[in-house]
């Protein structure tokens, strides 16, 4: 049997439970035509570069199949007839990709960055600033021309 990963496009306005179904739809597919989904990971709610049928952003899921063709041609018909997926791209692969993708391990990235900061708007101390000397205190600023002239 062959080798694909399949990546789905969901559109923005659906909830995650239901992504989680159209996920499963798919592997329902992929099973009861003889073939097997080693993996399912969802990439979550991201932006799209450009905007695909009034949606600017996109939930995406991404399955890693083996199976038989005729086992993706009919994956990709039920998936064109679906009206909450805007887009869909099957990839013949050579061999799976072991543990998380890349995607997934950027993911994890960015938060252990987010993590590292701590702060922030709430007035504490910020991680990504450096070491920044203290300013000490700012002079008072000379009145604006305006109020004085208002007080006149």
């Amino acid at each position: 049997m062959a080798l694909y990963e399949h990546v789905f496009l969901a559109r923005q306005d659906l909830a995650q439970a239901q992504v989680d179904a159209l996920a499963e739809a798919a592997t329902k597919i992929v099973q009861d035509n003889q073939g097997k989904v080693v993996k399912t990971e969802s990439w979550g709610l991201r932006s799209l570069a450009y905007r695909i049928a009034k949606n600017r952003k996109a939930h995406y899921v991404m399955l890693e199949i083996d199976a038989p063709a005729g086992v993706v041609a009919e994956l990709e018909r039920q998936t064109q007839i679906n009206e909450d997926i805007i887009r869909y791209m099957t990839v013949k692969v050579d061999e799976l990709e072991q543990g998380p993708t890349v995607m997934m391990r950027k993911q994890e990235r960015d938060r252990e960055r987010r993590g590292d900061r701590e702060g922030g708007r709430d007035g504490g101390p910020r991680g990504d600033r450096g070491d920044r000397p203290e300013r000490g205190d700012r002079p008072d600023r000379a009145p604006r021309r305006d109020r004085e002239e208002e007080a006149a």
